[in-house]
């Protein structure tokens, strides 16, 4: 029997590898560990697809949260049914091993919608806040640039008489980011 986890953060697997080492029930030679960065309304996820293409009668597939192995309720209960159907037995650690008993599928149904639910306030809030950010004439959407025109500008001028290792070894800039500025040097300089 093969034991599989998955699970989309390095922290979420630290803390899966720490629970069953203290429980003492996992052959950790049998362990596959699948890992994914897909956000949280991604529905598409390759290697999870993957992992549950090769799930066989008798492995057993252990989730940190229910909510970190489907989206919505509809999504959950279908993927666990279909699971247990085929004979794979489903861990999830803060709920325990999913049955297909009527007591079981009312705990599951119960903590899906409540995943669901949390995901869908999250998403409401986080559009309520770029809503309120937008109306402030100085907001720009997206990260802040880790450095500022006078910085990119120095490196560039250093670019004239060295290499990008040596700007980079001396101001900290990456390659990437000098070929970017200097790209955009270039465009805005045909504007004008």
């Amino acid at each position: 029997m093969d034991i599989v986890e998955y699970q989309p953060m390095d922290k979420q697997i630290m803390v899966t590898h720490w629970k069953h080492k203290s429980k003492n029930y996992l052959k950790w030679e049998q362990t596959k560990i699948i890992s994914d960065t897909f956000t949280g309304t991604t529905t598409d996820r390759p290697n999870l697809n993957k992992l549950l293409s090769d799930l066989q009668t008798g492995d057993k597939l252990i989730v940190t949260k229910l909510d970190r192995i489907a989206r919505t309720v509809m999504q959950g209960i279908e993927l666990i049914n279909s699971l247990l159907e085929r004979g794979v037995i489903v861990e999830i650690l803060n709920i325990g091993t999913m049955s297909n008993t009527s007591s079981g599928k009312l705990i599951r149904n119960i903590f899906l919608a409540f995943a669901e639910f949390e995901r869908d306030m999250i998403v409401e809030r986080t559009q309520e806040g770029k809503a309120r950010a937008r109306q402030n004439p100085n907001y720009k959407e997206g990260r802040p640039k880790k450095y500022g025109l006078q910085q990119i500008e120095h490196a560039l001028e250093l670019k004239k008489t060295k290499s990008y290792r040596e700007v980079e070894a001396l101001v900290g800039i990456s390659k990437s980011t000098l070929i970017r500025a200097m790209r955009k040097r270039k465009q805005d300089n045909k504007h004008y």
